[in-house]
């Protein structure tokens, strides 16, 4: 059975007091993000993009999207296929190409899972399974750039 479900934020930035259009030489890039029932979100554009950089940015939140998701589609992939799963670690990395009209794209999303899994036998089939994850996965799903997993797996 498919099903739709609708995913809503609400977006402010405001203008600083002691600028104007006339008088600010570029905006500001900070902003605030409410999603129903859940903390404010500051954002700002990449220090790279002349953001604050002690706040999350667009590029930081999705690769944590990324991350996350794989990570939860993982763990369901074992818990279907009876894997018991001690401990998961990701050092994930994105990387952007900026052109030279100003745009641009990730090209590339590259997660590096760590798993601990409780059985040595099943070492070869949880680290298989990070393509059935992948497959799963809404977010990668929505994304069009190739997401690669360079996973490894040990058992205690």
């Amino acid at each position: 059975m498919s099903f739709k479900q609708v995913f809503k934020a609400k977006l402010s930035w405001l203008l600083k007091e002691e600028s104007t259009f006339a008088t600010a030489k570029k905006y500001t890039k900070s902003h605030s993000v409410v999603i129903e029932g859940k903390e404010l979100l500051h954002v700002s554009a990449a220090k790279a993009f002349k953001g604050d950089p002690s706040l999350y940015n667009p590029e930081d939140l999705l690769l944590s999207s990324v991350v996350s998701c794989h990570m939860m589609s993982y763990l369901y992939v074992c818990q279907q296929n009876g894997i018991e799963i001690l401990s998961y670690q990701d050092d994930a990395e994105a990387t952007l190409e900026v052109l030279d009209t100003g745009g641009g794209r990730f090209i590339e999303v590259r997660l590096f899972p760590t798993v601990i899994v409780k059985e040595k036998e099943q070492i070869d089939l949880a680290i298989h399974l990070h393509v059935e994850a992948n497959r799963l996965c809404f977010i990668a799903n929505s994304c069009n750039f190739p997401i690669v997993h360079q996973a490894s797996c040990e058992a205690i």
